[in-house]
């Protein structure tokens, strides 16, 4: 029997498909970055107009997901799976938009990886035969985040430099078997690492060896190396992860990230002049950065081969009270013009 698995963690689809229509939103203060010409819809306050920031986010996730469809005018009835995940509890943002959306729902979690997973599972769906449409989302909120992991916005808590700024806003993105748009034609899976940081407020460099270990991986089961790529991004990583991340490639596998990686949490934000700390996180973070400014730069011929490795913490409020340590993981999706 043939198989679509190269390598140890990576997947190459016979066939593969296509991103025909993304869908991105954001809040007001990452409509103040320097991407801010790149997202579909900007809002101008944290609540969008909803009674809670819970509240709040479903509606930036629906928001996404009608104006992906809309773009590739697509109605939902037509979708044959709705993948999403979220930061919240019993992943509520996903679940409560799966109810007006009307789509066969599958709720995935892989915390802020959740990007790249939900990528993954619609490549070997549409690949598979199971699906013409898969529609695969994700979203989070500052302050609905703040809320359940650390702090309350309204509590005042003291910042340290290591800690990431949670990203507002919601991605989507419209995979098919066919169409005009980038192509998914290779996917890792990582695996679960912990690096022994209990600290949630370093989240960074508790999924750094996650997200070294994906693409080091990535690298040596397709032999493509850091050079095949345009550009590679991870997910949330900030600057102490993304440092880490660069000195772990090198030791671990020789492999110099150094011309062309980056992170989403650091390019969605101006770090100059908007205190993000360490820089930004959140399943939003490589949701809109991916698929607002690169899917357009690929679209405009700027970009032909990125590498997204979306990474996650998977750690919980009640898991850290316990004085467990904060494991991580990455996956990496490569999207191609081709």
């Amino acid at each position: 029997m043939s198989t679509k698995k190269i390598g140890k963690q990576t997947y190459q689809p016979d066939n593969p498909p296509v991103l025909i229509s993304t869908g991105t939103v954001v809040g007001p203060f990452e409509g103040q970055g320097p991407l801010k010409d790149y997202f579909d819809h900007i809002y101008t306050d944290l609540t969008a107009g909803e009674r809670s920031f819970e509240a709040a986010e479903k509606e930036m996730l629906l928001n996404a997901c009608f104006t992906c469809l809309n773009k590739a005018n697509v109605t939902p009835q037509e979708v044959d799976f709705f993948l999403a995940g979220d930061l919240l509890n019993q992943t509520i943002s996903s679940g409560f938009s799966a109810l007006e959306l009307r789509i066969p729902y599958l709720g995935i979690y892989g915390a802020c990886s959740t990007s790249a997973e939900g990528l993954c599972l619609a490549t070997m769906l549409v690949d598979g035969g199971f699906a013409s449409y898969v529609l695969a989302a994700t979203s989070s909120h500052n302050a609905s985040a703040e809320r359940q992991y650390r702090y309350p916005t309204e509590y005042g808590f003291h910042r340290k430099p290591q800690v990431q700024w949670t990203v507002t806003g919601a991605g989507a993105a419209l995979v098919a078997p066919d169409g005009e748009g980038p192509r998914i034609t290779r996917f890792t899976v990582g695996k679960v690492h912990d690096l022994g940081i209990k600290d949630p407020l370093n989240l960074g460099a508790a999924m750094a060896p996650a997200a070294a270990d994906t693409i080091v991986r990535h690298f040596a089961d397709t032999g493509h190396g850091p050079d095949y790529f345009d550009l590679i991004v991870t997910g949330d990583l900030g600057k102490f992860g993304y440092q880490l991340t660069v000195k772990m490639a090198e030791s671990n596998g020789g492999f110099d990230l150094t011309k062309n990686y980056k992170d989403c949490g650091l390019i969605l934000y101006d770090t100059g002049t908007q205190d993000v700390h360490a820089g930004g996180s959140g399943c939003a973070s490589s949701a809109v950065v991916t698929y607002g400014y690169l899917y357009k730069k690929m679209m405009e011929g700027e970009l032909k081969r990125i590498l997204l490795v979306a990474t996650g913490a998977l750690h919980s409020p009640v898991s850290c009270y316990q004085g467990n340590g904060i494991p991580g993981i990455a996956h990496a999706v490569c999207i191609e013009m081709i």
